[in-house]
């Protein structure tokens, strides 16, 4: 074969290549996930990444492929690694696992306008709607949601008097001001708030003066396994009244970590923790049963988390919405991307683990009553309170 022909049908052969691969580029839809694997919110991320691998690797006839980053609780570094997923030409973010992460991702999705699902807690993560919270959405219930579950709850225990502590970050500062609203509604009174860091190793000053200001009840407003911290050294101190926390701890980490210093706590949480003793005919019984059983089969009996559940949720919103945005453009590009924003937004009577969701242009999180239930840990476990 003469050297021009040899020379010729290798370009063509290469040609040929260049174009399956920008096919197959394509054909695959690519999902970023950013979560805090690693530093003082790894109880939450580590279920989170672990759920990963449960997700379908196909969606409405597409590949997909997750690209998982750890942004190991650090603000900064859940923004780089937002700017690495958007130069890798993502189709959509989940991520992060806590709020103030989620908070610093908000700028670079509306700048690069990529659809983001936090599974994080703050409503400020996708409030007020404008434009740039209109490409961000979020599995976990809001604080308002959870918070008037805490103060219904503390009337029926009939409390006069409550303390707060909690995170001195976006989610205490959150749910204190939800908090607040919902002990004003309801004729409670305030006697202290309290705040500490996340990466705290005592919080003996705070505790002191909340037990000085002698509450019938104290509410903790942290996440994952720092928040049994505050409640050991209320205990330790000799504070008997009762004590609620939030959603932020529903996982084993905290009852491990806790032990006998967080027995008789009293919390609001999404449907999945309680699954198996929930009754039929609340409607994410099965969803939650059906996520329960395949993480624990993977990774261990007792092993599920409320958190891994909110990964899990984001997963089922993308099922949802990817077939819709794949009827309008090709994976890999805008058009794609602000198709999926816009069947996320337009996604309704979606049973998840933690309730139904139905999202509108106002309200990205969807979720109502249904995504909470109250729970009590007794004998090291969690048991619906009665």
């Amino acid at each position: 074969m003469a050297l021009t022909q040899r020379t010729t049908l290798i370009a063509s052969l290469v040609a040929v290549a260049l174009s399956l691969m920008a096919q197959t580029a394509q054909a695959q839809i690519k999902i970023g996930v950013i979560i805090s694997a690693t530093g003082p919110a790894a109880s939450l991320g580590i279920p989170q990444k672990n759920t990963v691998s449960l997700l379908p690797t196909t969606i409405g006839g597409k590949s997909v492929e997750y690209i998982v980053l750890d942004d190991n609780s650090d603000t900064t570094a859940a923004v780089k690694n937002t700017r690495r997923l958007a130069s890798e030409n993502v189709d959509a973010i989940i991520g992060s696992s806590i709020t103030p992460n989620s908070l610093a991702m908000v700028d670079v999705v509306a700048e690069t306008q990529t659809p983001m699902i936090s599974v994080a807690a703050s409503a400020k993560i996708i409030e007020p709607m404008d434009d740039k919270h209109a490409w961000v959405f979020k599995t976990p219930q809001n604080d308002s949601l959870m918070a008037s579950a805490v103060v219904e709850r503390m009337v029926v225990d009939k409390i006069a008097t409550v303390a707060y502590i909690g995170f001195s970050d976006s989610y205490g500062q959150g749910w204190y001001s939800e908090f607040a609203k919902q002990t004003e509604l309801h004729k409670l009174k305030i006697v202290a708030n309290e705040g500490y860091n996340r990466n705290d190793t005592s919080v003996t000053g705070q505790i002191l003066k909340i037990i000085a200001a002698n509450p019938d009840a104290v509410l903790i407003g942290a996440a994952g396994t720092p928040a049994v911290l505050p409640q050991r050294t209320l205990r330790e101190r000799g504070y008997k009244g009762k004590i609620y926390q939030t959603h932020g701890v529903a996982n084993n980490d905290f009852l491990r970590l806790g032990g006998k210093d967080v027995e008789g706590t009293l919390l609001p949480a999404g449907p999945v923790l309680v699954a198996a003793l929930l009754p039929d005919s609340n409607p994410s019984k099965k969803t939650g049963l059906d996520y329960t059983q395949k993480y624990e089969a993977a990774y261990g009996a007792g092993s599920v988390t409320t958190f891994g559940a909110h990964l899990w949720d984001a997963g089922l919103l993308l099922q949802r919405a990817l077939p819709e945005a794949l009827k309008v453009a090709k994976p890999g590009t805008k058009e794609f991307r602000k198709a999926l924003r816009d069947a996320i937004e337009n996604v309704k009577n979606l049973t998840v683990s933690h309730g139904v969701i139905n999202m509108t242009k106002t309200d990205h999180s969807g979720l109502d009553n249904r995504a909470r239930v109250m729970v009590k840990i007794e004998a090291n476990h969690w048991a619906l309170a009665q």
